[in-house]
């Protein structure tokens, strides 16, 4: 089923309104018990799944409310991150939704086949961001390389001189320490912004124009 998921939920679920004068009238419910399902909700969760599968919506607001709050805490044992957690339980309900005609009971139930999605969801959100965190260091570091050329090597062989000394004097406060922060303490750009306080992009222009300085202060040619 192709039909994108229903919006605005959750949906406050129906309620019989009172009306003045009329008598109550009993009506079974469209969905039986069924108690295969165990207890995380009195609906007959195969058949709800059915009339999902057919695009019922009405149906969804059933499937959701019944089985949100065990994605949820699947999820968060995985995930850790509240709010990332709640992202993730979002996706796997919208996954239920868009894959309800695959579902089979005779593969299990509707409770075991939502933990399995919501399990398989948080692991890849967890791949994920640890892959992102993989990336962002190994980017730091090229960073860090690229910057710091053969010019900057060579500069970097001669930080104890005193014509070092003099010439990173000749720098600006800024330029001074993010250079002496990155050669001394061996930080990355980032490392260094977040020492000084001071935004990534102008670490890097201050870092950049400061070995330039430094280039002709000491007449280290390339």
């Amino acid at each position: 089923m192709d039909d994108p998921p229903p919006t605005g939920h959750p949906r406050p679920p129906l309620r019989p309104v009172p009306t003045a004068g009329a008598r109550p009238v009993n009506r079974p419910s469209p969905f039986a018990p069924d108690p295969g399902e165990g207890p995380a909700g009195r609906t007959d969760l195969s058949q709800v799944m059915r009339q999902v599968a057919h695009g019922d919506k009405e149906a969804f607001s059933v499937l959701y409310d019944a089985l949100a709050p065990l994605v949820l805490g699947i999820v968060i044992k995985v995930v850790r991150d509240r709010a990332q957690s709640e992202e993730v339980a979002q996706e796997v309900m919208i996954d239920l939704w868009r894959q309800a005609a695959r579902y089979r009971s005779d593969s299990g139930s509707v409770l075991t086949w939502a933990a399995t999605i919501a399990h398989r969801r948080a692991v890849d959100r967890v791949r994920s961001a640890q892959a992102s965190t993989d990336r962002e260091h190994a980017q730091a570091a090229r960073e860090h390389r690229t910057a710091f050329d053969e010019v900057a090597e060579q500069v970097e062989t001669r930080l104890d001189s005193e014509q070092v000394r003099r010439c990173l004097r000749g720098l600006t406060e800024l330029q001074r320490q993010a250079v002496t922060l990155a050669y001394y303490q061996g930080l990355t750009y980032r490392e260094v912004a977040e020492a000084l306080h001071t935004p990534l992009p102008t670490v890097k222009t201050r870092m950049r124009d400061g070995l330039i300085r430094l280039r002709d202060c000491m007449g280290v040619t390339t």
